[in-house]
């Protein structure tokens, strides 16, 4: 076993231009980290995920995928979720929904933990993450003390309280689903590697990925409108930790910036 491993966690993964820059940062980037995972719920076209764009992102050394409130948005999904054993869902979903909540990888003769919550504020009334923590992470740590958690929410205050609710816990916890990269990253004094929101990969043209114009149709003239994603540069953000896999406690954390066309660091 070494003494340590590094993850790479990729933000919300935003229709093709996200899985372009992803790929592209991915090919250039060395040393390649132990482990890679990536949130994926705007995978394909920006709303859901397809078993052919999640293969892709395989194909490039992504181990493990989260998700969050757009998981089920395409039908598909229901053809293959179950059969998928490193694609998680927000775990705090009634019970009897298909898919799991949190998996198991294994990278480097290490098993890491994998677990995938969701907010309440502003969201879907789901069963408390906090609660369902509660739950789950005693039976993740019976198999290993490096659990990694994607805390998909809105609200900033939600993400920050969890952190600290299960600071010691887990070994990092990342927000997801706001698509803008927070600069607050640091280890809490439990060990937890903390960042309030990965961002995205995809569009920085957009409004968080989006076409503008079905965005100011909504805002401006308040009509519906089908959001599609936007075309033009995209950028690639995440976060890279340092784990030690005898404590499970992170070593350092620092935030990925990587505009498309770039060189990888």
């Amino acid at each position: 076993m070494p003494e340590r491993i590094s993850l790479l966690f990729l933000g919300d993964i935003i229709g093709q231009p996200g899985r372009r820059v992803v790929a592209e940062y991915l090919h250039k980037l060395s040393p390649a980290p132990d482990l890679i995972l990536a949130n994926v719920e705007n995978l394909a076209h920006g709303f859901g995920i397809t078993a052919k764009s999640l293969e892709e992102l395989r194909q490039l050394g992504i181990n493990a995928f989260t998700s969050g409130n757009h998981i089920f948005d395409r039908k598909e999904i229901f053809d293959f979720i179950d059969k998928e054993r490193q694609l998680v869902r927000p775990a705090n979903y009634p019970d009897g929904t298909p898919g799991q909540g949190w998996c198991t990888v294994e990278t480097s003769g290490v098993t890491v933990g994998l677990l995938n919550l969701q907010g309440r504020v502003f969201m879907e009334p789901l069963q408390s993450p906090f609660l369902i923590a509660d739950k789950l992470i005693p039976e993740i740590a019976k198999q290993t003390k490096l659990i990694v958690v994607d805390m998909h929410a809105e609200a900033s205050a939600e993400k920050i309280a969890l952190s600290w609710y299960l600071d010691g816990r887990v070994s990092c916890l990342f927000g997801t689903h706001t698509h803008v990269q927070t600069a607050d990253e640091r280890i809490l004094p439990g060990g937890t590697a903390y960042l309030t929101d990965l961002g995205c990969c995809g569009p920085t043209d957009g409004v968080i990925g989006m076409d503008r114009a079905a965005v100011f149709r909504r805002f401006v003239e308040q009509l519906p409108a089908r959001f599609e994603v936007a075309t033009g540069p995209a950028a690639l953000r995440g976060a890279l930790v340092t784990i030690d896999c005898q404590t499970g406690k992170a070593v350092s954390i620092s935030r990925v910036h990587y505009e498309e066309n770039s060189i990888a660091s």
